[in-house]
């Protein structure tokens, strides 16, 4: 039995030595491999700087024309349609003043 025990102790440990072996290695191996990687995916400068320099001008952002219409409120008072229109704004992410509202009907 004192001989089956010490076998298993010593089976143990060497596991536990060729982990951390492994794990030793892959520290080192780990940044070696990340650098390659880097080396091979990166432009020569010449490309980045041709490549910044081509980039076309942003267009021109749309001129907002003021639009002041009446909404037709059909069996709705003005606070009612007020919040909905609110809602409808904030719900969507549209800022009130860019949003038309034509009708607003109670169902």
């Amino acid at each position: 039995m004192g001989n089956l025990s010490a076998g298993a102790f010593l089976v143990a440990l060497s596991g536990i030595v060729i982990v951390f072996i492994m794990l030793a290695v892959l520290c080192f191996m780990i940044p070696i491999i990340s650098k390659v990687v880097q080396s091979v995916q990166k432009k020569p400068v010449r490309e980045r700087v041709a490549t910044s320099e081509q980039k076309p001008a942003p267009a021109a952002a749309p001129a907002v024309t003021a639009v002041s219409g009446d909404v037709a409120l059909i069996d709705v008072d003005e606070k009612t349609a007020a919040c909905i229109m609110a809602i409808v704004s904030h719900e969507t992410g549209i800022p009130l003043s860019e949003l038309i509202f034509k009708t607003i009907k109670a169902i």
